[in-house]
């Protein structure tokens, strides 16, 4: 599993033209589902993401996480953060998630994150999705479970 976090501003996810989730300050985490991947690896990195320090404190420092900044959490699914990119020109997706599993993986995500914090939003699993967001700083960091 790998979670893209970016610090964002605001962030926003439209499907067909309409929204479908969207936040104000908070972290905006694609979230990449592998074959190996259950639900206690999905619960312990959700506990991790809502913990991680991308925020400043009051000395500029990055101690504080999305919980004690009260920001939200956009949780959006990207198949293509499972790729395998370590050789050739072309990804290769064998270490994906089934289409099937990796969508009950990613509602089980939002069930774990929703039960955690309470400014939750979410993609569309599956859809063309455009996203919009004011990436703040920037700040991006790559989880891997």
């Amino acid at each position: 599993m790998k979670a893209l976090l970016q610090r964002v501003k605001f962030a926003r996810v439209e499907v067909d033209g309409g929204c479908v989730g969207e936040i104000a300050q908070g972290l905006l985490v694609f979230l990449g589902l592998e074959k190996h991947d259950d639900e206690a690896a999905i619960s312990k990195m959700m506990t991790r993401l809502l913990q991680y320090r991308v925020f400043s404190d009051s000395d500029g420092k990055m101690n504080q996480s999305v919980v004690d900044v009260a920001g939200g959490v956009l949780l959006v699914s990207q198949f293509t953060l499972a790729a395998d990119t370590k050789k050739g020109r072309r990804p290769g997706f064998s270490t994906a998630a089934e289409p099937v599993r990796a969508e009950m993986l990613y509602e089980f995500a939002l069930t774990e994150l929703r039960a955690q914090h309470g400014v939750v939003a979410s993609g569309q699993f599956g859809a063309d999705m455009q996203i919009s967001l004011l990436n703040d700083g920037p700040v991006t960091f790559l989880l891997e479970a």
